[in-house]
């Protein structure tokens, strides 16, 4: 067993700030929503409703939805995570699994070749301080790139997706405001791609080519970006955290099975979705006497649905997969089947196996730093390179440096998310962008079904009421 004491997320902050910031995400919820688990409904709940076919709006109706799409923009209704059930989703969905399509050694390789780059600017003579996120969202932009256009990325491509997922990401996280004219630079890039004909798979028809542009754009470059991004640094920040687990990788580099383990107790313990959150379409009983009616926003907590049926649940404990048995506890790292998996399910854990190795071929890993789900500092670590012996006073200087550096950012980025999420949450409310774009008459928005349109209107009011 592997213990560790995880920091909670409220450390050095005032518990006044905190209340604060969970109370205003509270009231962007209205009144129509549940969050399963919870103290009545249990994990069993959870399951069934998640599975549910009434559990499957994804947009129209949700107060919440106008928050997610303002940080998503631009082209949230045509985000494969965002577009209603329908012809269109089928269509969008089926591009996806084409694109991500391909031999296990081809992306392996690829994905080995786009760390290696970003590792070679790194000095092998010295300690590095670095935020891991950061230092591998390049890596994954270039992958990325290379998955949709087959080819290899150049650094200006790579530099576009790389600031367009930092933005996204920290928006989301609080930490930033956005910036809609650093995205629309990718968008142009995106549109000038595709009429150029450089794009070398079949493209949703549905869709214009701008939509096409929005949909590579959120899939690919955003989404996949991001989660791969957040996925190794937190795999790689956990290593950091625990020596001993990081040594048993370091000499058995072959152990696949191992490596395994220590991925999926990484996305158990700090699962990539925090609420995964679905708008019914019809009547979806929760016991015998409660029933949630059409149009009641549903929030599934991965953290709290994959801490039940895992004794001591909040250790980091690779071996607890070595049981047989484990492979049948509440683990989704990628969704339910019968709920829009993530489509990168067969993909992520391939690439994730590469970029470790990759690293831990390099530099051997220390933090000092906090760990929590949401990762709001990016995951700073100390990369030592392999051969290196520094001093140990050095060592521990820099160790204290981490730490004590993480706990006044803890201070100072609380307060800041506090303040840039209660402006962004009114800003979004302002826009409307979800309840506009539904309302408003166009093409695959019934009131039956919203499958998605045109841009409409939308982009022109983002536009002109962007903040950044």
């Amino acid at each position: 067993m592997v213990s560790g004491t995880r920091r909670p997320a409220s450390w050095w902050l005032p518990r006044t700030v905190v209340a604060l910031r969970v109370r205003v995400f509270e009231k962007v919820n209205g009144d129509r929503v549940v969050t399963l688990p919870n103290a009545t409904h249990g994990p069993e709940v959870f399951e069934r409703v998640y599975a549910h076919p009434a559990a499957n709006g994804r947009s129209a109706g949700a107060g919440l939805s106008d928050l997610f799409w303002y940080w998503l923009a631009p082209g949230p209704e045509v985000h494969q995570e965002h577009l209603e059930p329908g012809e269109r989703y089928d269509e969008v969905a089926a591009t996806t699994r084409r694109i991500l399509a391909g031999s296990s050694a081809a992306l392996a390789e690829a994905a080995g070749r786009a760390v290696a780059d970003v590792l070679h600017t790194l000095p092998g003579t010295r300690i590095s301080l670095v935020r891991l996120r950061d230092l591998l969202m390049p890596a994954w932009a270039a992958f990325a790139y290379e998955l949709v256009f087959r080819r290899p990325c150049p650094p200006h491509a790579r530099d576009l997706i790389t600031a367009h997922a930092d933005d996204v990401i920290s928006a989301l996280k609080c930490t930033g405001l956005r910036h809609p004219r650093r995205r629309a630079r990718l968008t142009a890039y995106l549109r000038e791609r595709i009429a150029a004909g450089e794009v070398p798979h079949r493209l949703p028809a549905s869709l214009t080519p701008a939509e096409q542009a929005l949909y590579l754009q959120g899939t690919f470059f955003n989404t996949a970006v991001v989660q791969l991004s957040e996925a190794t640094a937190h795999v790689l920040l956990a290593l950091a955290r625990h020596p001993r687990v990081q040594r048993r990788l370091w000499e058995r580099p072959d152990d696949d099975r191992y490596l395994a383990r220590v991925i999926d107790e990484t996305l158990r313990l700090y699962p990539l979705f925090g609420i995964a959150h679905r708008i019914t379409t019809d009547e979806v009983p929760l016991d015998d006497t409660t029933v949630l009616p059409a149009g009641s926003v549903v929030c599934f907590s991965y953290p709290d649905y994959q801490a039940t049926g895992h004794e001591r649940p909040d250790e980091f404990d690779p071996d607890r997969w070595s049981d047989p048995a484990a492979r049948k506890v509440r683990y989704i790292p990628f969704g339910v089947a019968a709920n829009r998996p993530c489509p990168a399910w067969r993909v992520s854990p391939i690439v994730l196996r590469v970029a470790v190795r990759e690293v831990l071929r390099r530099f051997r890993l220390d933090s000092t730093a906090s760990h929590t789900r949401s990762n709001p500092h990016r995951a700073p670590c100390l990369l030592i390179p392999r051969g290196l012996s520094p001093g140990r006073r050095r060592l521990e200087t820099m160790r204290r440096f981490v730490r004590l550096r993480d706990g006044v950012e803890d201070v100072t980025r609380g307060v800041r998310q506090l303040v840039l999420g209660t402006v962004m949450v009114l800003h979004a409310r302002r826009l409307r962008l979800a309840a506009r774009y539904f309302d408003e008459p166009g093409p695959g928005r019934c009131p039956v079904a919203h499958h998605g349109g045109s841009h409409g209107s939308n982009e022109t009011t983002e536009n002109k009421e962007s903040n950044g």
